[in-house]
């Protein structure tokens, strides 16, 4: 199977911080990039969507979640190592849960709702933590 050619400019995406009753969800990434590696639900932003429509999508396409968005939590740009790994800026939303209960797509192996301060010794994408302190910020918990 022939892999297809990166892009030549960074690739948009939007993940979300979710929370319910005071947990948070992380899904475990099941092809690469990250694979493996707990992380927040998200993807690529589509050419003519709005960030929050492709984050509304990304959520019902991977967790089958619906959401509340709060607001603009953080922002990471993450290069890969690799070849042909890519390059993504990624705009991280903090959210609500408002409906479902997760259901997993082929892009996602494993999900915990957990309490922001216990990540413990998950295997974590840079930066993760970091991102939940500030929409925890954002959503005044």
């Amino acid at each position: 199977m022939a892999s297809s050619p990166q892009p030549s400019h960074p690739q948009l995406a939007v993940s979300a911080a979710i929370f319910r009753e005071g947990k948070i969800l992380l899904v475990r990434r099941a092809r690469s990039p990250a694979k493996g590696f707990y992380s927040l639900p998200g993807g690529r932003v589509e050419f003519g969507e709005t960030l929050h429509a492709a984050l509304h999508r990304e959520i019902a396409e991977e967790t089958a979640l619906r959401i509340e968005i709060a607001g603009l939590a953080a922002w990471r740009e993450v290069m890969p190592a690799g070849e042909g790994s890519g390059h993504y800026v990624i705009l991280s939303f903090a959210a609500r849960w408002s409906a479902g209960e997760p259901v997993l797509n082929e892009e996602l192996d494993d999900y915990q709702w957990l309490a922001p301060d216990a990540l413990g010794g998950l295997k974590t994408t840079t930066g993760l933590q970091e991102v939940i302190q500030s929409a925890r910020r954002v959503l005044g918990t």
